[in-house]
């Protein structure tokens, strides 16, 4: 995995653009705009999203359970902390404290991952991202940076984005631009 491509552009959003894209996804519908924040805010890939059920959000760890879909095997769980105004968010939206014991395996998005995939980047174009980045690809890069910068041990970035080893993690440390400068930032302080 490189956080660039074969063309030499850039894989991930930068900081402005994480928040112009945060921004946009508040303005979409409630669906959309807790779908998109999950991404922002996990890390998770597009069918991990997809993937999750009402049973998976946990309100009293104030975190998500997120399945791996990547790994050959089944079973593979990593928890992903939320903040505490997101939850209240996916609380609203999917009224979870009062979800029935037959409906604690609801998805939460009953989307195939083509109008997933369209609606992340609806959201990307209302926040005038475009370019390789501008993809859910683009949100999970991004949330390891932005981990990163906020000095995130790498062990717990690596736990959150499901990575079977440090060394795949590493390479978010690698960033470039102006999320090397703030990284770099550190040794001046």
């Amino acid at each position: 995995m490189e956080l660039l491509d074969s063309q030499g552009n850039r894989k991930y959003l930068t900081a402005q653009e994480r928040i112009a894209f945060e921004v946009a996804a508040k303005n979409a519908n409630r669906e959309v705009r807790v779908f998109c924040l999950m991404l922002l805010y996990t890390g998770c890939r597009i069918s991990e999203g997809l993937n999750i059920r009402t049973k998976d959000i946990d309100l009293s760890a104030k975190a998500v359970t997120i399945g791996s879909l990547k790994k050959r095997k089944t079973g593979i769980f990593r928890q992903v902390p939320l903040s505490p105004d997101f939850l209240n968010e996916l609380e609203l939206v999917f009224n979870l404290k009062n979800i029935k014991p037959k409906e604690k395996d609801t998805l939460l998005w009953g989307w195939s991952r083509t109008t997933a995939f369209r609606r992340i980047r609806e959201v990307m174009q209302s926040a005038e991202i475009e370019g390789t980045q501008a993809s859910p690809k683009g949100l999970r890069h991004s949330f390891a940076i932005h981990a990163l910068e906020r000095k995130i041990p790498l062990n717990l970035v690596s736990k959150w984005l499901g990575h079977s080893s440090l060394e795949v993690t590493a390479i978010y440390a690698n960033a470039l631009g102006a999320e090397e400068r703030n990284i770099a930032q550190r040794l001046w302080e």
